[in-house]
């Protein structure tokens, strides 16, 4: 009983460790405002006044390309 415990133990922590292995950062992409046209570099949406003007980018600034595969 004690070997399975292991087993399983080590199995739990090869598959968590495995997914933590894939994850990369999350791309970011530049924002346009609808009421003025100001640019603004993001992770995430701003918010129902802003539009998603150009990306995925890999850098905060939006100025290099992410190239998608």
């Amino acid at each position: 009983m004690r070997h399975i415990k292991a087993l399983l133990t080590l199995l739990l922590a090869a598959l968590l460790g495995a997914t933590s292995v894939q994850a990369g950062p999350a791309p970011w992409y530049l924002w346009r405002s609808k009421i003025d046209g100001q640019l603004a570099c993001s992770q995430t949406p701003l918010g129902p006044g802003w539009v998603q003007d150009a990306g995925p980018f890999k850098d905060s600034r939006c100025e290099k390309p992410l190239l998608v595969k």
